[in-house]
């Protein structure tokens, strides 16, 4: 009971397909501790994913860095402007947005 009111009023309904060998295994877990076959895969799903916790995020940021490292030196002609004109950029742009061009 305490699971259905903590897991079910978030939950959606996903159909999945087994093979027949997963699904004789479920059943003989199901059988030893009388537990649903949701449950059962809840329970295998949560903790396949909190053993992968991280993973997605961490092939993420690998493929950020391998863009970073590939682009890296692409356009040895670009010229940066001075550091000093960083500002006008800010200052240009607070004078827009304040004194907004009048048609």
């Amino acid at each position: 009971m305490l699971y259905t009111a903590l897991y079910m009023s978030t939950a959606t309904r996903t159909q999945v397909y087994l093979t027949a060998e997963q699904r004789r295994q479920i059943e003989e877990l199901r059988a030893y501790d009388g537990r649903t076959l949701a449950e059962v895969i809840r329970t295998a799903l949560d903790e396949y994913l909190a053993s992968h916790a991280g993973t997605a995020e961490e092939a993420r940021r690998a493929e950020m860095q391998r863009a970073f490292d590939d682009s890296f030196g692409s356009m040895p002609d670009l010229e940066a402007p001075p550091r000093e004109e960083w500002n006008r950029f800010d200052l240009d742009l607070n004078r827009i947005e304040r004194d907004p061009p009048r048609h």
